[in-house]
């Protein structure tokens, strides 16, 4: 693995398989706007190849999820089982199911945590057009408390041409954060342009955080730096949304753009940001760095 300037694991929470941009026509203008590798972005990649990208950055760890929508698998949890098989200490599967078969959707969300070590459930709702209050996810949410995983999901607007409204954290997340106390809930994309609402939803609810997934560090939204800085340093989670975003161009991002620096992150955040939030929230298997670069 090369050579990070942090010591201590690096741990994305919200990545993707590569080939996400020709598999979903919608994210064509998102990874257009964030100039993203074509190579990566369109192009599936072996686990190895995966694990080559990963090393290139330092990031020791990833959370990988698999893609529903209604009608269709675009990633399949069996898909994301093959990375996660081969690297079982690297790459930890988020699964993905379709809302609208909930009896299926709980049985195989249950299966992928029991029989794979999936660590979590993710899904998109701009995909669904439902909000996370719809009654389609409620059995869900019943089975990831039982399970004691996190639900993931994306906040703030889309940039696929699809209705943002779904993607508000008030009123939705805060909803389903008082119905389901114990549910633990990772904001993905920081919520612009209602970061604001984001950061008061995850200062609210002891068992909700927020990721930066799809943000580029020298973008972040002051709120959530503010957020991350004082109340929420154990509420805030580095993610990516790669391939839409490098690996490499966010870690080195958050050094050249946020590490000591006027407007960014205090040095007590940056550990808990990078991986030690995502470690502890999800429950991963603790990083032998030494270990990770001798073999590499």
């Amino acid at each position: 693995m090369a050579a990070s300037k942090f010591h201590y694991p690096i741990v994305d929470v919200w990545a993707n398989l590569p080939g996400l941009g020709a598999a979903i026509p919608e994210v064509a203008r998102l990874f257009a706007y964030s100039h993203s590798d074509p190579e990566i972005a369109n192009k599936k990649k072996t686990p190895e190849e995966l694990i080559a990208i990963m090393d290139e950055a330092g990031v020791s760890q990833i959370c990988l999820s698999a893609w529903s929508r209604p009608g269709q698998m675009i990633f399949s949890n069996a898909e994301v089982a093959q990375y996660t098989r081969a690297y079982p200490d690297r790459i930890f599967g988020l699964a993905a199911v379709d809302l609208h078969s909930p009896v299926e959707a709980v049985q195989e969300l249950e299966h992928y945590v029991k029989k794979e070590g999936f660590v979590g459930l993710r899904v998109v709702p701009w995909l669904w057009n439902l909000p996370p209050t719809d009654a389609h996810y409620w059995p869900l949410f019943v089975k990831c408390v039982e399970l004691d995983i996190p639900f993931l999901t994306q906040v703030g607007h889309t940039a696929p041409a699809c209705p943002s409204e779904v993607g508000r954290p008030i009123p939705y997340i805060d909803t389903i954060a008082l119905k389901f106390p114990d549910l633990k809930i990772i904001m993905g994309h920081i919520g612009y342009p209602w970061a604001a609402e984001t950061v008061a939803v995850a200062w609210k609810h002891k068992n909700v955080y927020i990721d930066t997934s799809a943000w580029s560090p020298k973008y972040y939204a002051p709120e959530f730096i503010k957020f991350a800085n004082t109340t929420g340093k154990d509420k805030v989670m580095f993610g990516t949304n790669f391939p839409q975003l490098g690996f490499k161009e966010c870690v080195d991002n958050v050094q050249t753009h946020l590490v000591d620096k006027p407007n960014g992150f205090k040095e007590k955040v940056v550990k808990g940001f990078m991986g030690g939030n995502a470690v502890r929230v999800l429950k991963l298997p603790p990083v032998d760095l030494d270990s990770l670069r001798a073999k590499i």
